[in-house]
């Protein structure tokens, strides 16, 4: 118990500090929100003073009061829920904003993810084990495409697969004329037709580390002593490369997979963009060119909140992966 409390305090002072950040960095670039918004109600006409004190208050921006005093209603309005309005979507609150663009990014990203680690560590797993064979030899062709700018080949695929053979729609999260929103099979169909392509780059572009740094690992693992004790007792090749070598190889890779799981929720921007997919990677775009702080402080604030929570998933479950560690906590 001393242990998970150690750690979920450890967690929770990282928390407060990336809050903290959360807070502080956008306030520190260039410009000013409340002046991208007025200068788009200008265009209506003349704007009163009075209506700009209003806007800083909504925004939580009043020039009028000391950092602190944002800073404190800053937290105070994270613990009720209320992450503020945005002023690129304004009148909408960032809490809408964050719901509607986070299930396409965790549809897209995390599915994506979740394909390149389950195929990189069971490649890598049979290229360390059968060192030399044609699986061996794909490590560098993998590790090629994750050194590959990642835009580029996502233009590249753009190009064949869009344009020139057009197997896949261009743009777009969904058909916007054959699909309507919802739970049916067209719109669901729709969606996995249209993120097939975004999905492919993503697993492309990051087979190669998975598949890499698990082949190494195994064959740093198969010159350890329980692996000959293994062969020794005669126990057949199949258990010995699963039980004893691929189980103590995939460890650093579950940290790894911890940590990437946990950024799934920021989107791959580049993705999102060259696709134009309706992601929160384009909403977190967006937000950085509007210098809209609420919606950039309520998107890094779930970006903060899921990777420190996958980070201390993995933590406390690590001593039911690994019994090593079991022993010691």
């Amino acid at each position: 118990m001393r242990y998970i409390a150690w750690k979920i305090g450890f967690y929770v002072a990282a928390l407060w500090a990336a809050l903290t950040l959360n807070f502080f960095i956008p306030r520190w670039m260039p410009g000013d929100p409340v002046d991208i918004l007025i200068s788009k109600l200008a265009q209506r006409g003349p704007v009163a003073p009075a209506t700009r004190r209003s806007i800083e208050a909504l925004l939580g921006t009043d020039s009028s009061q000391p950092l602190w005093t944002q800073y404190g209603r800053y937290l105070h309005n994270i613990a009720t829920g209320d992450l503020g309005v945005s002023v690129t979507f304004f009148p909408t609150t960032v809490g809408q904003i964050i719901s509607q663009t986070l299930p396409w990014t965790i549809g897209l990203i995390g599915i994506a993810t979740v394909i390149s680690f389950v195929l990189g560590v069971g490649l890598g797993t049979l290229a360390g084990w059968k060192r030399g064979s044609w699986i061996d030899n794909l490590v560098p062709v993998t590790t090629m495409f994750q050194s590959v700018p990642y835009f580029w080949l996502a233009l590249i695929l753009l190009f064949l697969l869009g344009s020139t053979f057009a197997v896949f729609p261009l743009y777009g999260g969904y058909d916007v004329y054959g699909a309507t929103p919802g739970w049916n099979s067209a719109f669901l169909t729709s969606v996995a037709y249209y993120g097939t392509l975004p999905a492919l780059t993503i697993v492309l572009s990051s087979i190669g580390g998975w598949m890499l740094g698990m082949r190494n690992m195994m064959v740093s693992t198969l010159s350890e002593d329980y692996m000959v004790t293994a062969e020794a007792k005669g126990l057949r090749p199949m258990r010995i490369m699963r039980r004893y070598a691929a189980r103590n190889a995939v460890l650093p890779s579950v940290s790894g997979f911890a940590i990437s799981l946990g950024f799934v929720v920021a989107g791959s921007i580049v993705t999102e963009a060259v696709f134009s997919y309706p992601g929160i990677g384009s909403a977190l775009l967006q937000a950085v060119s509007s210098n809209d702080y609420a919606l950039m402080q309520g998107i890094f604030l779930i970006i903060t909140v899921s990777v420190l929570g996958a980070n201390l998933l993995v933590d406390l479950l690590y001593a039911v992966i690994d019994p090593r560690t079991r022993a010691r906590a």
